[in-house]
């Protein structure tokens, strides 16, 4: 049966599709972009369907895959989705398979382009559907040999810089991570086997954690480095500094595959590793989080506001908007919870949009001047009408689906950490006030004669707008099945720190 495999399934045929493409001559472009529409279309149907027939009511792993792999060091290909990890896959697959059409306008090396996406493309699934930390820091650190690549060759002006920064922050926190998982393996026990263990649903277990491992000091120093090598995926605060430039000098569809999916593997690693892990020192340091959040939110906010650059002004529109999902996490409340893993997923989809739109403006102005436009609404009113909606709902207007994680993070954390909430509301206002006034710049006022002739939004960059709009619109209206869907992982994970 299909749902025997279906994780391998979804993980694995990009990488199908990664082979055809490096088989196939390097001048049959077209046949190129296809193969890599077929080999993220079919994961993304999958991830459909593997939602369609999930057990909404189960909190634990569904469609787990277990196989023995590395026998020596007891390491498993061990595969599992849960209401966590569902919304992750269900927004990589339909992110994934959007961007191809955003890279169209690709114009050199398309051979090498698509096969690293697609490459790409395996190693996210990946790091959403393993079980076992060494298939997991093998997956994690798969995305960078191809992230470094289309940053590097593909990118702006500045791109071998951006490349290289964003390599070593995040090989850094790596590096911090492997020590944790070493930490892990060789002070823990598989009670079924008695061997040390790569396993994190094993790992979940205090029991079979070692004497080592209960120190307070040896605890709170893993908590510490695992959080660094995941707050600089967020990124946190001030781990953040490489999003920027990584950002600004890269392509269209990666800069949407960097903030609508990789951004949240911090997020989902805290989630899925950290807490279940080392529940103790979650709580211990939960208001240290939650001042983390607090920065990220307004200070993000603020240096967006300064921007002239278009797609800089959304990359640190992600640095706030990810402050509210470091702030629900830091809450430990159910309702926190909900914001934060929403407010992630939203967040994929509403600056995929935003740096889709950008990119449509881009391949006909040849910049990213917020000053240089003025009046454009009049030459593309269609364009005009879907970026204010993305507007919208990145700054939270009710009705669309930004404003349901954001205000579930502060009803949830608001008990917990009152005046951090309030502080944190200003945010909002600051959102609020560079959207509107980058809105303003571009789209209103007199129109610039410059841009008489530009052509309207196309066919091809409407289909991958469209199918986000909706998705915005429909969970800002009715968030039910979302929460239906994370409601039964969240609280046994909420029971496991200890809420």
């Amino acid at each position: 049966m299909l749902s025997n495999y279906l994780l391998s399934w979804i993980v694995f045929t990009p990488m199908i599709g990664f082979v055809l493409v490096l088989l196939m001559p390097r001048d049959k472009v077209s046949w190129i972009r296809w193969t890599t529409v077929i080999f993220t279309f079919i994961p993304m149907i999958l991830s459909f369907y593997m939602y369609a027939i999930m057990n909404l009511g189960d909190s634990g792993f569904q469609f787990v895959e277990k196989y023995p792999w590395i026998t020596a060091f007891n390491i498993q290909y061990y595969l599992g989705v849960d209401g966590i990890s569902a919304p992750m896959v269900i927004l990589t697959g339909l992110l994934s398979f959007l961007s191809v059409f955003a890279s169209w306008n690709i114009n050199k090396a398309h051979k090498a382009y698509f096969s690293l996406y697609l490459l790409l493309v395996t190693a996210m699934f990946g790091v959403f559907l393993s079980l076992d930390f060494f298939l997991f820091y093998i997956f994690w650190e798969l995305m960078l040999f191809p992230m470094y690549f289309l940053i590097g060759i593909w990118g702006g002006p500045r791109r071998e810089y951006a490349a290289i920064k964003f390599f070593l922050y995040t090989l850094a926190g790596s590096v911090l991570m492997l020590v944790v998982i070493l930490a892990f393996y060789f002070n823990s026990t598989d009670p079924a086997t008695g061997r040390h263990t790569f396993d994190i649903v094993t790992l979940m277990n205090q029991a079979n954690q070692g004497p080592f491992l209960k120190q307070f000091g040896v605890r709170l120093a893993m908590y510490i480095a695992l959080f660094i090598g995941f707050a600089i995926k967020v990124p946190v605060f001030p781990f953040h500094t490489w999003l920027p430039d990584a950002h600004v000098e890269a392509p269209t569809a990666i800069s949407v595959i960097l903030a609508g999916i990789l951004l949240k593997m911090g997020a989902y690693g805290l989630m899925r590793i950290s807490f279940p892990l080392l529940p103790d020192m979650a709580n211990y340091t939960a208001i240290a989080m939650a001042i983390l959040g607090l920065i990220n939110i307004v200070y993000g906010a603020l240096v967006a506001m300064a921007q002239t650059d278009f797609k800089k002004m959304i990359a640190y529109s992600s640095v706030s908007h990810m402050g509210f999902v470091i702030l629900g996490l830091a809450s430990m409340t159910f309702i926190g919870f909900n914001g934060a893993i929403m407010q992630m997923f939203n967040h994929g989809i509403i600056t995929g949009m935003l740096f889709l739109l950008v990119g449509v403006i881009y391949d006909r102005a040849h910049h990213r001047d917020l000053n240089g436009f003025g009046g454009i609404a009049t030459y593309m009113p269609i364009y005009a009408g879907i970026t204010s909606l993305a507007f919208m709902g990145s700054l939270g207007l009710p009705g669309l689906s930004g404003f349901i994680g954001e205000v579930l993070v502060f009803l949830g954390t608001f008990k917990v950490y009152p005046v951090i909430v309030i502080i944190s509301a200003t945010g909002v206002i600051f959102t609020a006030s560079y959207f509107l006034w980058a809105y303003q710049r571009v789209f209103l006022g007199p129109a610039n004669e410059k841009y008489k002739d530009i052509p309207e939004i196309n066919g091809r960059e409407l289909f991958t707008l469209v199918p986000l709009a909706l998705i915005a619109v429909f969970f800002g209206v009715y968030p039910v099945p979302f929460f239906n869907l994370v409601g039964p992982s969240l609280t046994k994970l909420l029971m496991m720190v200890g809420h």
